[in-house]
């Protein structure tokens, strides 16, 4: 479109591209490009008509709203407003243990197990740590 564009808008461009083809098919195009540029026109009015006409009902709107003494806050439901956040369970601890350090490991038994666990698990000892 762009190419086009500057096609049409530059007169040594425009030559060049027109440099063969016949009048008549000049003038098809011209009649063509008349009946484009009218549709353009009509549609581009539509489209502003449509946002003035849009701009004049929230006009109409707000002085309602300002008469009722509402406000834009008023008409949104703070709970809708806002999503639901879920808040994740923890899941209860099943296994804990106490090592020579004095470190505390607790595992939900969920997931993949921490080194100490998996350990004891190879071990075949986790049980011995279940809460």
């Amino acid at each position: 479109m762009k190419d086009f564009l500057n096609i049409l808008t530059h007169n040594r461009r425009l030559k060049s591209a027109v440099k063969k083809a016949s009048v008549s098919d000049l003038e098809k195009a011209y009649d063509q490009l008349g009946l484009l540029i009218e549709e353009k026109k009509i549609e581009e009015e539509a489209l502003l008509q449509e946002e003035q006409e849009k701009e004049a009902m929230k006009a109409s709107i707000l002085l309602q709203m300002q008469e009722a003494g509402l406000d834009l806050s008023d008409l949104t439901d703070e709970a809708a407003a806002k999503p639901r956040k879920r808040k994740a369970r923890k899941r209860a601890i099943k296994y804990r243990l106490v090592d020579k350090a004095g470190t505390e490991h607790t595992w939900a038994g969920v997931g993949r197990a921490p080194k100490v666990f998996a350990e004891l698990k190879s071990q075949g000892k986790l049980e011995k740590y279940r809460v």
